[in-house]
């Protein structure tokens, strides 16, 4: 696919995507849409297969091509989610995934990517380090790359969690989303595009990586430098795939401390009872950073993940 996704497209990938995903549940909390003074509807990509968002994009992606063409696998370099999405995803098609992860990857993200049948290749923990090895697998494998966000298939896969969402809660004011390398937050822009134009997106994005905001405002990509924060899915720099989609259809990316993120994520834990990693606690720290834009709304958050190092918590 080498244009935007359509409606048609994301529906597609919906109904592709639907035999090894799940259509994951919608959680309300009182407590918390007391605290944040308005409506909040938890999208709970958490309880998603490998425990994250990622697996649509990458099932997408994988399942849109015929068997004959996944005879030589699939490869990716990934510190985590995707990781573990684009394994299962290729288990699941009946082929083999080749996974190039930084060497201070979390043990659980590692272990778990083996699990789902992935041979796992460590690299040193840069971004060039990760592209020249994943890209030395394909030359020996002749593995299909699959991008973890900048692709339309990837967009498309991503973009079926926020139709999901809309479905079972219509009238919603607002979707929040973090963003990292923007798959989720360019697909779930297009989603709401397309469904309910009246549907304002906003994404949370850490302070420490916050080179989606800088983009925004200098109408160019500015890549992350050091991006030093606790939510470890979000330390890439926006896709440009993916930044031309944003700029397009997003209202505006709110950045949060890092003291506001682990704040997010223990109240999340504490009054939902679920577990979520600090990514997926950035939308709902911006959320009630800005609370006073929301009274009285109906806000859908997308939890992306739930996948942690319970022997390290920030909490």
């Amino acid at each position: 696919m080498d244009t935007i996704p359509s409606l048609t497209n994301i529906k597609r990938a919906h109904q592709r995507i639907s035999k090894i995903t799940l259509d994951t549940p919608v959680l309300t909390s009182q407590t918390i849409n007391e605290m944040a003074g308005c409506e909040v509807y938890f999208k709970c990509e958490n309880f998603q297969k490998v425990g994250s968002f990622k697996m649509r994009g990458a099932a997408n992606m994988i399942l849109g091509f015929r068997s004959e063409e996944r005879t030589n696998g699939f490869a990716t370099h990934s510190s985590g989610n995707h990781a573990q999405a684009v394994a299962l995803a290729a288990k699941l098609a009946g082929s083999k995934a080749y996974v190039v992860m930084p060497k201070n990857s979390a043990q659980v993200k590692i272990n778990a990517t083996k699990d789902y049948g992935a041979d796992v290749i460590l690299c040193e923990p840069n971004e060039q380090s990760r592209i020249s090895t994943c890209d030395q697998v394909i030359a020996e494998t002749g593995a299909i790359f699959v991008h973890p966000f900048d692709d339309y298939r990837i967009i498309a896969g991503q973009a079926t969690a926020a139709k999901e969402l809309m479905e079972d809660v219509p009238g919603l004011h607002t979707i929040m989303t973090p963003v990292g390398g923007g798959g989720l937050a360019a697909g779930t822009a297009l989603a709401a595009q397309y469904i309910d134009p009246n549907v304002e997106v906003v994404l949370g994005e850490p302070k420490k990586a916050d080179d989606t905001f800088k983009s925004l405002q200098a109408n160019k990509i500015i890549p992350v430098k050091n991006p030093d924060t606790i939510a470890d899915g979000l330390r890439t720099s926006i896709g440009a795939r993916n930044f031309e989609i944003i700029q397009k259809y997003v209202k505006e990316v709110v950045t949060v401390s890092e003291k506001e993120i682990i704040d997010a994520m223990r109240t999340i834990w504490e009054r939902m009872k679920i577990i979520i990693e600090p990514s997926c606690a950035v939308p709902f720290a911006a959320l009630l950073k800005e609370k006073e834009k929301y009274t009285g709304k109906k806000v859908g958050i997308i939890l992306t993940g739930g996948n942690v190092d319970l022997s390290n918590l920030p909490f």
